[in-house]
């Protein structure tokens, strides 16, 4: 077992693998403290006029809060790409882009990073870190595919890269980008190749989303990322892997085994992310009712989650089932990719959004920052303050 010299708590990678199971994901029962509010037009909000956008996440300090600038204002990242008649073409041109947010209201401040700097063909999920000093970040950040290929790929890889902040209130931007370098390399013994299976959604195999968490426990770094497993005869192998740095330049990075596995049950657990609350560990993680094996049971699209004492032990699902809370009946695929954040609000975007999916009719992209949430954690509960 893996300890640190100066404590006792076991590390992350130490215990198997929790699983996430069919019996758990069966006794999933939506109400109204587990349902997410049907968002209407008033809700629908763009925050940039000529891209659409999706999976968001705050430049944080190093304890996983949204970094405050002068004036309270927040620097956020998110997917971005043009407009197209079927959003789903969006994943082939995305890239990183810089906004920032002053009480309520969202900016487009354009890609983080310059053109050919990503060494992928476009630019998948990641999470910020911003320095105390107030100028020095660190991204962590998918690179899909490899720049310059002629037919798109799926390969996903795990790269960090720092850079500096600069400008003022609403006129923000990065520069001087330095230091990439491919900082986890994927395993398999561990988990798949990337780039398996498919490129139809909801078959596309995982090596993506490093989401960074410092434990506060013993002062590791950590990244947790959507993957699949490795030597799975299912095509439902999802599972949540991690990676570790012992030293406070989080320059070196072990890569560790499976934390979560959803093997044989669901093929993607994405975005998955740590948030550290009165003591206990919450692992958090997006999914999709598509993306479960239609052999088994089917959940709803949601946010889920597990708790645990300390990251090496073993996860517990929240409400017994895992689903913290899913969209409403109504709306099914209103929002996604939901992100907690230390304070308990939860960030989220706009999808198929209207109370009339059930009727034919072309899929309405809202493709904007959703409405924040707010959780409840108690120990094993969790739930949507109303």
């Amino acid at each position: 077992m893996r300890t640190d010299p100066q404590s006792s708590v076991p590390a992350a990678g130490d215990a198997p693998a929790t699983a996430w199971t069919a019996a758990q994901v069966r006794q999933i029962s939506l109400d109204a403290a587990h349902s997410a509010p049907i968002l209407g037009p008033s809700d629908v909000v763009r925050a940039a006029p000529d891209i659409d956008i999706w999976d968001a996440w705050p430049i944080q300090d190093a304890d996983g809060a949204a970094f405050a600038l002068p004036g309270g204002e927040t620097l956020w990242m998110a997917l971005g790409a043009p407009r197209f008649p079927d959003p789903d073409e969006r994943h082939g041109h995305a890239r990183i882009h810089l906004f920032s947010r002053t009480d309520g209201r969202w900016s487009d401040l354009g890609p983080a990073m310059p053109d050919g700097f990503s060494p992928g063909s476009r630019e998948w999920s990641g999470s910020a870190v911003l320095d105390q000093d107030a100028a020095s970040l660190t991204l962590y950040f998918t690179a899909t595919g490899r720049r310059g290929e002629a037919a798109l790929t799926f390969e996903q890889r795990l790269f960090r890269a720092r850079a500096t902040l600069r400008g003022q209130t609403g006129s923000w931007s990065l520069g001087d980008w330095r230091d990439l370098n491919e900082f986890v390399l994927l395993d398999p013994d561990f988990y798949m190749a990337s780039d398996a299976g498919s490129g139809a959604v909801g078959t596309i195999k995982a090596f993506r989303d490093p989401a960074y968490f410092r434990d506060p426990a013993d002062g590791r770094h950590y990244v947790f990322f959507a993957a699949s497993k490795a030597g799975s005869p299912s095509a439902f192998n999802g599972v949540i892997g991690a990676a570790r740095a012992d030293e406070e330049a989080a320059a070196q990075w072990t890569i560790l085994p499976p934390i979560i596995s959803a093997d044989t049950l669901n093929n993607e657990l994405e975005r998955p992310h740590v948030v550290f609350h009165e003591g206990r560990y919450y692992l958090f993680w997006s999914t999709q009712s598509h993306v479960f094996n239609p052999e088994g049971p089917v959940g709803p699209t949601g946010l889920y989650g597990m708790v645990a004492e300390g990251l090496g032990q073993q996860w517990r699902p929240l409400n017994g089932t895992g689903l913290v809370f899913a969209n409403p009946p109504q709306a099914p695929r209103q929002t996604y990719s939901w992100l907690v954040m230390p304070d308990l609000q939860v960030t989220s975007f706009v999808d198929d959004w209207g109370d009339d999916v059930s009727a034919p009719r072309e899929k309405r992209f809202g493709a904007t920052f959703a409405p924040m949430l707010r959780l409840r954690l108690s120990g094993e509960n969790a739930e949507l303050e109303a």
